[in-house]
């Protein structure tokens, strides 16, 4: 999928969270977005998504030449953030089989196989709620990686992750990039190191704008 940003501005009440963004970002690239904590770099993830509307400029979506409408891009992208809530009364079986009612998984690909992938077998009858910090993530991550989304948008994706699930997350991601525009917000620079482009978001903050 193709994203063309044109003088793309967010502001909550009087501040600018970032001003005049001008990018397009191609299929099958990945871009990191860069920045200090609080920089906003959520905020524009949100609002490339189409999930938060923006303050001034426009943003395009295109799909194998298609235009796609703001309002159907959730059928064609796939999200992991530690603030995005799983349903934590369901066990991971339940959850996945839920899941993939809206979301499908890639050709290939079932629960079973998923849950193989995240090393969690005998934690498939085992409620979310009960899952460590870590596991929630591989979780979140694993659901968007192996999403059949064209589009694909990390948000600090090693958060709660300790050294063997950072390295889950650099294995599968490096496996499900082709043929994605993929965009991961992060500071740390092992979560993206994959990425061939860099766009900072204090390029893009008030006083650059002026």
């Amino acid at each position: 999928m193709q994203l063309t940003a044109t003088g793309l501005s967010k502001r909550f009440v009087r501040e600018w969270i970032f001003r005049d963004l001008t990018h397009t970002f191609q299929p099958g690239t990945a871009t990191a977005i860069l920045g200090p904590n609080g920089a906003g770099k959520s905020t524009l993830l949100n609002t490339l998504s189409g999930q938060l509307l923006p303050s001034a400029g426009t943003l395009a979506y295109e799909h194998q030449g298609q235009q796609i409408p703001v309002e159907e891009v959730p059928a064609y992208l796939a999200y992991a953030a530690p603030y995005l809530e799983l349903i934590e009364e369901l066990t991971l079986t339940e959850l996945l089989q839920f899941h993939i009612r809206f979301k499908p998984l890639r050709s290939g690909f079932t629960p079973e196989k998923l849950i193989s992938l995240m090393y969690l077998e005998k934690s498939r009858h085992k409620l979310v709620r009960d899952f460590s910090s870590g596991m929630k993530q591989r979780l979140k991550l694993a659901l968007a990686l192996y999403a059949e989304a064209p589009l694909l948008l990390l948000d600090e994706p090693t958060t709660n992750l300790d050294r063997t699930g950072v390295d889950w997350y650099l294995e599968h991601v490096r496996a499900t990039l082709a043929g994605r525009t993929v965009l991961v917000s992060s500071n740390v620079p092992e979560e993206y190191d994959f990425c061939q482009q860099q766009l900072l978001i204090t390029d893009f903050g008030a006083k650059a704008a002026r």
